[in-house]
């Protein structure tokens, strides 16, 4: 085989891998260009871990029924909400769930540009809850 033609082959070898290196990173930066980091990195939705003790109780929120104890929702990150526990014999516990913005998502947003700034601030996905973890302790009602 002739050797210049072997060195053309590794040349445009070499040319494809390189094309396909910078097409990727090209990529990356306009995916973070076009989209907030926060949409990116964490989405508008958060786990939120819900638990009673004892067990079994049912789990309002909003005043919706969402389940028994213990249970895990995906709870959207800018809402606000009013989780309620109820199991007969017990009274009911209200726990309110608040959000936050989380200033390191509006600090990444600011530092990449406009757009990511308003895409998080559409989506909410800036927005963190106050808390993902609740665990009620129910207090037995007393019957006279």
């Amino acid at each position: 085989m002739d050797p210049n033609k072997e060195l053309d082959i590794e040349e445009n070898f070499m040319k494809h891998a390189i094309n396909r290196t910078l097409m990727a990173i090209i990529s990356s930066i306009l995916v973070l260009v076009l989209l907030g980091c926060a949409t990116i990195i964490k989405g508008d939705k958060e786990p939120v871990y819900l638990s009673s003790k004892p067990d079994s109780a049912e789990v309002y929120v909003n005043g919706v029924f969402a389940g028994i104890t213990p249970i895990r929702l995906n709870l959207t990150s800018k809402g606000t909400y009013t989780i309620e526990f109820r199991k007969e014999g017990y009274r009911s516990k209200v726990v309110q769930i608040d959000n936050q913005i989380g200033a390191g998502w509006i600090v990444l947003d600011a530092l990449v540009g406009l757009v990511p700034i308003l895409v998080d601030a559409i989506t909410g996905s800036w927005y963190d809850l106050t808390t993902n973890n609740v665990n009620a302790v129910l207090e037995q009602q007393l019957i006279l």
